[in-house]
């Protein structure tokens, strides 16, 4: 793993790209990130492409990725999209520890299985957890579970519903949320504000669909919401 730095565009914050220099992870590999915002701070972290999970003979893949944002920072994590191969076993913890008034915004995206390759994921295993502190109060804890009967659990009409893809986006900010949320709601993007300062959004369906819905929803929260261009990082268009 490498991070690299950018020259970020004009008027936007820097920008740091998480880049795997491997092309992707296999079984028994372990990847540990941690990502530190001084107060006042402001920064986004991407990665250039996809985040590949191959196919394991056993061992899990393991990704633990930490986050510290201090008083009056805002950061930005969103990476593009991690592709689950056939028989992909993940493990993967996103923890954040954010002061009273700072800003995060974290964007995630699953793919199950190589779909334009004619490829679904039917066997492996994921687990997927989230945990948001603010002030070291626990605000938002999240988790998803895979493992037996993969194929069965996706189909599955009351779950996933055969879904290629899912997606995640979250933002953590004390400022009202209800005017953005319904912006959100009017362009097609269903949010909630699950309590004050907590806004969470969520896809299901075709991986080119989930994508466009949250890069869409990623834009219009960056330009309604934080003022910045109605933009996602390069990385995601190079």
């Amino acid at each position: 793993m490498r991070i690299l730095f950018p020259t970020p565009e004009p008027g936007e914050a820097p920008l740091a790209a998480l880049v795997n220099t491997a092309g992707g992870l296999a079984g028994g590999d372990e990847v540990e990130i941690s990502v530190a915002l001084d107060a006042g701070a402001a920064a986004t972290v991407s990665t250039p492409a996809a985040e590949k999970i191959y196919r394991s003979l056993g061992p899990e893949t393991r990704v633990a990725a930490r986050i510290e944002v201090g008083p009056g920072a805002r950061l930005e994590w969103i990476p593009q999209e991690t592709i689950l191969f056939e028989g992909a076993r993940l493990a993967r913890r996103l923890e954040a520890d954010i002061a009273a008034d700072a800003v995060l915004l974290m964007a995630e995206m699953l793919v199950f299985g190589r779909h334009a390759r004619g490829e679904a994921l039917t066997r492996g295993s994921l687990l997927d957890t989230w945990r948001i502190r603010r002030g070291g109060a626990l605000v938002w804890a999240d988790g998803l579970a895979l493992d037996g009967d993969v194929a069965a659990m996706l189909a599955n009409p009351f779950g996933f519903a055969g879904a290629e893809a899912s997606a995640t986006l979250l933002l953590a900010d004390p400022n009202p949320l209800a005017r953005l949320r319904d912006g959100l709601r009017d362009a097609g993007i269903a949010a909630t504000v699950l309590r004050p300062g907590l806004m969470l959004a969520r896809w299901l369906g075709p991986a080119a669909t989930v994508r466009e819905g949250l890069g869409s929803a990623i834009r219009m929260v960056r330009a309604r919401h934080f003022g910045l261009p109605a933009a996602l990082p390069r990385l995601w268009t190079c």
